[in-house]
């Protein structure tokens, strides 16, 4: 019999936890149990998936949480103040929830009805509502999108591995970074 309290959201968000602390190798089924105090076999009466549907989940959460924290950015004033507050929105995501931002990488929706390819989709929608603002046309989103996700997860993995050496602020790349993007975007080359 389950624990009391104890359902598939409540092991999904301990599994997040876990992950943000420790990082996506070490949940295991093991480690996952004693975290929410019952028995491994006990967590495939929640997840009979095991590990694959444990980080399936946890990777739709973490979708869903950036969705929601995109769409409150500041996209109805458009261009830089915009793309600043999307991009710091983004970093303090993955260095507060690296665990679960891991877990978004490591998971695959089933299909387009999945939760996950959802939750996936309404993260890039709202991301796409900033670039909109710069008249960039609907086709072009993705393209933008790719280039902000790849310049804000390349800082943010650096980071974390202490890839930055040199005596010069992080976040100040990080500003020149957008404000070369933002030029970019507003001077409307669009279209290879």
């Amino acid at each position: 019999m389950p624990r009391a309290g104890l359902d598939v959201d409540a092991v999904t968000r301990a599994a997040a936890e876990l992950i943000d602390e420790q990082g996506l190798a070490a949940l295991t089924m093991t480690a996952l149990a004693e975290r929410v105090g019952v028995r491994p076999p006990s967590l495939y009466k929640h997840v009979p998936g095991g590990l694959v549907e444990l980080t399936h989940r946890v990777a739709t959460l973490a979708a869903q949480e950036l969705a929601e924290l995109f769409r409150g950015t500041r996209s109805d004033q458009g261009g830089a103040p915009a793309l600043t507050d999307v991009a710091g929105r983004f970093r303090r995501y993955v260095v507060n929830h690296p665990g679960r931002y891991a877990a978004t990488a490591a998971a695959e929706p089933a299909d387009a009805d999945d939760p996950l390819a959802i939750a996936l989709r309404d993260s890039l929608d709202a991301l796409g509502e900033v670039f909109a603002r710069y008249g960039l046309p609907q086709q072009e989103h993705v393209h933008a999108i790719r280039m902000l996700r790849s310049v804000l997860h390349g800082f943010a993995v650096l980071d974390a591995a202490r890839g930055f050496r040199i005596d010069v602020d992080v976040d100040a790349s990080v500003a020149w970074s957008l404000e070369v993007m933002d030029a970019g975007l507003r001077a409307g080359r669009h279209s290879p």
